[in-house]
């Protein structure tokens, strides 16, 4: 009887080892885990606490960098040139030019190509359909080899420009590669040109400026009207720097203007600053300007009838006004 129930207990405890090993082989390791740490919690004093904080406070990891962008090529492999305003004075301007381009043209230009000049010839196209060979001027900036931007002083502000880059060869030919698009630089201050179609008669704008003061239709003219204005209360404060000038009834006043004439041909085309003018019959003609203080530039070009020959003349004029004003006190005896 005792050799049976021995045989009986080893069976028992095999069943049951063999059970144990079943049930963990069906856990899964990450249940494993959790089990392990549950019961390391039980073991260690003060555990529940610390992991009830860390899930409360639980912050999930940020995602992963994004990619860096790439990099803008050197070249996109065409032949282009772009023109840009920076102010009124000055454009900027960059370019590519392939080097099939640059082959073909040594091959076309053979020993010459070496020897010739890299150029940006710069055009005045304001008011014009540019053609290429119509410019009322151009000027030529050597660029180096190497060069593919390049900032521009024009000294010519609300003026319409535009760009070649091309060779200049020895011989004095030019040959365009590429040709950019056309930009106009806006004026550096107030426009200056006075349209003789909107001008009006003297009497009349001293009726119309009188009613901007209250005088009326009936606004006088010529000395009386005049005195009345400067005598209003703040005009004689603007018509003078001085500020006494309103109670000592003294005042000074200085404005100039700007007559630009001349002669050609009459069947000749005239034109100022790009715009077209009517000769008269003798071929003279006569334009007024106001001037204000600057710098003002006002290219004249004349084109004979048969379109063969052009001449252009620009007067350059600079205008600075300056103010001073000195109260003396008379002494008395």
């Amino acid at each position: 009887m005792a050799i049976l129930r021995k045989v009986k207990k080893k069976i028992k405890d095999a069943v049951s080892k063999k059970k144990k090993i079943v049930s963990a082989k069906k856990i899964s390791p990450r249940r494993a885990k959790k089990e392990i740490s549950l019961a390391t919690v039980k073991e260690i004093p003060g555990m529940h606490e610390l992991v009830a904080q860390r899930i409360k406070f639980f912050t999930p990891q940020s995602p992963a960098a994004p990619r860096m962008l790439e990099e803008l090529p050197g070249s996109f492999g065409q032949d282009k040139i772009i023109l840009q305003v920076r102010d009124p004075r000055w454009l900027h301007t960059y370019w590519e030019v392939t080097g099939a381009s640059f082959e073909r043209l040594q091959h076309q230009l053979g020993q010459a190509f070496y020897s010739a000049k890299r150029i940006l010839r710069v055009y005045d196209v304001t008011d014009l359909i540019f053609k290429g060979n119509n410019a009322h001027r151009f000027f030529d900036i050597e660029v180096g080899s190497q060069a593919n931007n390049w900032y521009i002083d024009t000294n010519g502000p609300g003026r319409s420009w535009c760009v070649d880059y091309g060779l200049l060869l020895p011989d004095g030919r030019f040959i365009m590669i590429v040709r950019s698009n056309i930009v106009q630089t806006p004026l550096d201050g107030p426009s200056w040109i006075t349209d003789e179609e909107w001008m009006i008669p003297e009497d009349m704008f001293a009726r119309l400026y009188g009613m901007g003061f209250g005088f009326g239709k009936s606004s006088p003219v010529g000395k009386a009207w005049k005195e009345r204005l400067l005598s209003s209360p703040g005009i004689a404060s603007m018509a003078s720097p001085v500020r006494k000038a309103k109670e000592r009834k003294f005042w000074l006043m200085v404005n100039t203007e700007l007559i630009v004439y001349g002669a050609t041909e009459p069947d000749a085309k005239v034109t100022i600053q790009g715009k077209p003018l009517k000769l008269r019959p003798d071929g003279t003609f006569s334009l007024r300007f106001a001037l204000p203080d600057g710098r003002q530039v006002i290219p004249v070009e004349a084109t004979s009838a048969d379109e063969l020959e052009t001449r252009t003349i620009t007067p350059i004029v600079t205008k600075e006004t300056k103010s001073h004003s000195n109260l003396r006190e008379r002494a008395q005896a």
